[in-house]
């Protein structure tokens, strides 16, 4: 069996992460000052935006005006360390060693009912606050293993190859509309397709309602990002989804909407400071 999330977690240096953790939270929210958006008040809207603020906002005042960063590059390394940060794309496939221990909690409906075992519990707690406040919110897509994850985007290349592609115009066809196998957030199991009964289908029309709005003001101490925001598709490749949440963990989801970056920045960022590199803006 492949080795959980939690077991790869726990063999790292709490102490050090926490603080490296902290510390970026805190220099994020400080540069999100000094930066002046409203992101951090408008975050609770129904629709949360991106603010307009470069990568390298991830850090403090200097004193010649510009931004740089106050973490140290093995603090920058933890950060990137935690499996839970883990940056799946079209560009970013997952290593094969990616660990994945899942446990059950789709609703009755749902295609792929399970999630990493962190990101379940974490999703069952947040749904069951969501119940209390008087909203139904569900899980209709999870984990998808990498094989499952070939068969559709095999079965889709087949698709296009029918209509008369050739071999490579069909796979690249087919990657426009499913992603290739371990390039899915959805194969490392950190990603959940939410509804809610008042609007059931993936799409746009989520965004309208009572689920939506309440993610957007409690998801975040779950430990769940809204991952593709409008205004985010040049960065992300990905058109605006409002059903598509990722789990990162409480901590690092206060990090990411503090500062307004979205994970492929944030990365970006912190993969500059453990090289070496001094960050101002």
């Amino acid at each position: 069996m492949s080795r959980g999330l939690g077991d790869v977690y726990k063999r790292q240096s709490h102490h050090h992460k926490h603080h490296a953790r902290r510390l970026l939270c805190l220099t994020a929210l400080a540069c999100f000052v000094v930066g002046g958006t409203a992101y951090a008040c408008t975050r609770k809207a129904a629709v949360p935006q991106l603010p307009e603020l470069p990568a390298e906002s991830l850090a403090q005042p200097a004193e010649n005006g510009a931004q740089q960063s106050t973490l140290t590059a093995a603090q920058a390394q933890a950060l990137l360390d935690d499996p839970r940060m883990i940056l799946v794309s079209r560009t970013h496939k997952m290593p094969e060693d990616y660990p994945v221990e899942t446990k059950e909690c789709g609703s009755a409906t749902a295609i792929n009912k399970t999630l990493q075992t962190e990101a379940a519990d974490a999703f069952l707690s947040m749904q069951a606050a969501a119940a209390k406040d008087g909203v139904d919110v569900r899980m209709q897509s999870g984990y998808r293993s990498v094989s499952y994850q070939k068969k559709l985007y095999d079965n889709k290349t087949q698709y296009y190859r029918d209509k008369g592609l050739s071999e490579a115009a069909a796979r690249e066809k087919a990657a426009v509309i499913v992603n290739p196998p371990g390039c899915s957030e959805h194969n490392c199991g950190l990603a959940a397709d939410l509804n809610s009964p008042e609007h059931t289908t993936l799409d746009t029309g989520f965004a309208d309602t009572a689920a939506f709005r309440w993610l957007c003001e409690n998801a975040e101490q779950y430990g769940f990002i809204l991952r593709y925001p409008k205004e985010a598709e040049s960065v992300t490749g990905i058109t605006y989804e409002p059903w598509h949440w990722r789990y990162v963990g409480p901590e690092n989801a206060a990090l990411l909407n503090q500062s307004g970056l979205c994970l492929e920045d944030a990365i970006a960022v912190l993969q500059r400071i453990a090289a070496g590199e001094t960050v101002t803006g």
